[in-house]
C-alpha cells in the first residue's frame, strides 16, 4: 500500500506543465493523486488511478531508495506495516459505522445509534490524524494546503533551529563546565592509570607513537632545524657574561686547582721522561759561533730550572705561580664580565667557531644519535625511558586517585579547556549542523525521518481513531440523557 512518492513532487509539476503546454489535463496519477491514497502518508487505501510521473520509481542506491540503508528499508517496512494496521482501523470503523446506521435504520433498537456515533467519530479522529501526521512529510493528497509538508518546507530552518537549540543548550560554558565536573574525569583517569596492566598499556601505546613519529620524521628536515635552532640560539645568546660568571665561581670555590694540579704533575712527568729534548732544543736554538759544550751546559741549566719550577708548583700548594694563575683567572672572569673588548673578541670566536663546518656537521649528528637512543628505548619493554614512563604513569594515577586537590586542579584545567574551546567554536560547530541539514535533499530527508519515527506516528492513528470513537460516544450519550 506504500506508493514511491516521495521525491517526486518536481516530476509531477512537470506532468502539470506537460499536460498544460499539450492543451489536456494532466493524468491523475501524475497531478493530485500521487498523495492521494491515505495508505502512501497515513495508510487508508487509495482510489485506483494512473501512476503517470508520480509512479515512476525514483532513483536507487545500494540499499534501496536513494540513500537509504538496508537498515532504514526494514524500517521503512515497519511503517508500512504500521500504516496497513491503522488505514484497517479506519476501514474497520467505516464498515462498523455503515452497518450501525443501516442497523439504525431497520430499527434495531437505540445500541445502533451509540455505535454508529462512535463508528463516526472514529473515522474522524482516524482522519485527522492522518492529515495530520501526513501533513508532516507531504502534501496531504497532493494538495498545496498550507502549513503541510512540513520538513521538506521547512527543513533549512529546522536546521537553523536545531543549531541554534544545541548551541544554547549543549555548547554553553556552563553546562559543559557543570557536565564535567559531575562526570569527575581526573578521578576516573586516575583510578583507571593506577592499575598495573593499565599504565603497561599506555606506556606500550605511547611508546608506539613514539617511534611512528620518529618513523615519519626525516632525518634531513630535522637535523636542519635543530642545527638551525641551535646556531640561532647560540649565536643571538651572548656567551662571555655567562662564561665570565661561572668561572668566578670556579675559582671561588677553588675548583680550577684541581686543573692546575693535574698541569702541573702531567709537565713534570713529561720533563722527566724528555729530558733529552728539552736540552737538545734549546742547545739547538743557541747561536752558531758559541761553543758546544756551552750549549750543552745551558740546556741542562734550563731543564733543571724548568723540572725545578713544575715540581715546586705542583708539590707548593701556595707557590707564587699558582697565585699568578688565581689572580689571572679572577681578572679574566671580570673581564668577561665587564670588559666590551674581551667580550666582543668572545663572541668573534664564537661566531667563528659556529661556522666551522666541522661543528656544523656534529651538531647535525646530535639528532641521529637522539632518535637512534629514543628508537631503541621505545622497542626494549625493559629500557629506563619505558620503565621510567611506566613508573610516571602510576604514580599520576595513583596521586590522581588520592589527592583532592591535584583533582581538583586538574578538573579545572580540563573544565576551563572545554569550555574555552564549546564558546570559541560555538558557532562552527551550529553551523556544520544547520549546513548539513541545509545540504540534504529534503525528500531524502522526509523519508529518512519518517523511516525512523514513522512507526511510532502511526500509533498516533491508531489512537486517534481509539479515542475519536470513545469520544463519539460519550458525546452521544450525553446527548442523549439530555434529550431526555
Amino acid at each position: 500500500m506504500e506508493r514511491a512518492t516521495e521525491g517526486e513532487q518536481p516530476e509531477h509539476e512537470e506532468a502539470h506543465v506537460r499536460a498544460i503546454t499539450r492543451g489536456r489535463p494532466a493524468a491523475r496519477g501524475a497531478s493530485g493523486t500521487g498523495d492521494a491514497a491515505l495508505g502512501h502518508s497515513g495508510g487508508a487505501p487509495h482510489a485506483p488511478g494512473a501512476r503517470g510521473a508520480a509512479g515512476a520509481p525514483g532513483p536507487r542506491g545500494p540499499g534501496g531508495a536513494a540513500g537509504l540503508t538496508p537498515a532504514d528499508e526494514e524500517r521503512r517496512r515497519g511503517v508500512r506495516r504500521m500504516k496497513t494496521i491503522a488505514t484497517g482501523a479506519l476501514l474497520l470503523m467505516a464498515a462498523v459505522f455503515a452497518a450501525a446506521t443501516w442497523a439504525e435504520h431497520a430499527g434495531a433498537g437505540p445500541w445502533s445509534g451509540y455505535v454508529a456515533a462512535a463508528a463516526e467519530a472514529g473515522m474522524v479522529g482516524a482522519l485527522a490524524d492522518w492529515f495530520a501526521v501526513t501533513a508532516l512529510f507531504r502534501h496531504p493528497m497532493g494538495l498545496p494546503i498550507p502549513h503541510t509538508a512540513i520538513i521538506p518546507t521547512k527543513k533549512d530552518q529546522l536546521g537553523r533551529s536545531l543549531g541554534d537549540f544545541v548551541g544554547e543548550n549543549f555548547l554553553s560554558g556552563d553546562v559543559v563546565r557543570e557536565r564535567l565536573h559531575a562526570v569527575g574525569i581526573s578521578g576516573r583517569f586516575g583510578a583507571w592509570l593506577a592499575r598495573p596492566e593499565h599504565a603497561d598499556r599506555v606506556t606500550a601505546e605511547l611508546a608506539t607513537a613514539l617511534r611512528g613519529a620518529l618513523t615519519v620524521l626525516r632525518d634531513a628536515d630535522v637535523q636542519a632545524v635543530v642545527s638551525e635552532a641551535i646556531t640561532r640560539r647560540a649565536t643571538a645568546k651572548e656567551v662571555a657574561p655567562g662564561l665570565g660568571a661561572m668561572l668566578e665561581r670556579i675559582v671561588a670555590d677553588g675548583g680550577h686547582r684541581r686543573v692546575v694540579d693535574l698541569v702541573c704533575t702531567r709537565a713534570a712527568e713529561w720533563l722527566q721522561e724528555h729530558g733529552d729534548s728539552v736540552m737538545g732544543a734549546v742547545a739547538g736554538g743557541a747561536p752558531g759561533w758559541t761553543p758546544k759544550f756551552v750549549d750543552r751546559r745551558v740546556g741542562e741549566r734550563v731543564y733543571r730550572e724548568l723540572l725545578r719550577f713544575v715540581t715546586e708548583m705542583r708539590d707548593m700548594p701556595d707557590h707564587p705561580a699558582r697565585g699568578a694563575v688565581d689572580r689571572f683567572l679572577r681578572d679574566f672572569a671580570t673581564d668577561l664580565q665587564t670588559d666590551p673588548d674581551t667580550r666582543a673578541r668572545v663572541e668573534r670566536l664564537k661566531n667563528e667557531t659556529l661556522a666551522r663546518a666541522e661543528v656544523q656537521d656534529l651538531i647535525a649528528s646530535v639528532w641521529g644519535a637522539v632518535r637512534a637512543m629514543l628508537v631503541a628505548a621505545a622497542e626494549d619493554e625493559r629500557s629506563e625511558l619505558r620503565v621510567r614512563a611506566r613508573a610516571a604513569l602510576l604514580s599520576l594515577g595513583g596521586r590522581l586517585a588520592a589527592d583532592d586537590r591535584l583533582r581538583s586542579k586538574v578538573d579545572g584545567w580540563i573544565e576551563g579547556a572545554a569550555a574555552h574551546l564549546v564558546t570559541t567554536y560555538r558557532d562552527e560547530i551550529t553551523s556544520l549542523i544547520s549546513e548539513t541539514v541545509a545540504s540534504w535533499d529534503a525528500e531524502h530527508t522526509s523519508r529518512k525521518i519518517e523511516a525512523h519515527i514513522g512507526r511510532d506516528l502511526q500509533f498516533i492513528r491508531i489512537n486517534g481513531t481509539v479515542v475519536g470513537s470513545l469520544a463519539g460516544l460519550a458525546i452521544h450519550t450525553v446527548a442523549r440523557l439530555a434529550g431526555a
